[in-house]
């Protein structure tokens, strides 16, 4: 995310809503880890070091493009093993285009999904 943030302006009958970026990075952090078959989100360093450091930041892995009315989403994702990587990210696709056009009223232009990785299940010791 940026230093100086963002926001999409959604005109009302009584005023306007102004809508951070934050907000809508959260929203679709929280519709990715939703999604059956995704093990996490997958940052950057700088999000890397932040949570080693105890920095919290909910929207690692998440990148957002606004505009005056739309939105354009990218997501970084690690799927756990044994489930379709191509059937996850459809789903990532269809769950964050919907959650945030539900909760915000932006209109989402695309969500494009980056797998960056695949989690193998753990196996017990012998």
């Amino acid at each position: 995310m940026s230093e100086v943030k963002e926001y999409i302006t959604k005109d009302q009958q009584d005023g306007s809503v102004r809508i951070s970026e934050d907000v809508i990075a959260s929203i679709t952090s929280v519709a990715v880890r939703e999604v059956e078959g995704v093990y996490g989100l997958s940052g950057n360093i700088g999000n890397d070091i932040a949570t080693i450091l105890g920095k919290k930041t909910p929207d690692k892995g998440v990148k957002l493009v606004m505009t005056d009315n739309s939105v354009a989403v990218e997501c970084n994702i690690i799927v756990k093993f044994n489930f379709s990587v191509v059937e996850v990210a459809k789903a990532v696709q269809e769950r964050v285009a919907g959650a945030v056009e539900a909760m915000t009223g932006v209109r989402v232009d695309m969500v494009n999904v980056n797998v960056c990785g695949i989690v193998m299940p753990k196996t017990p010791k012998d």
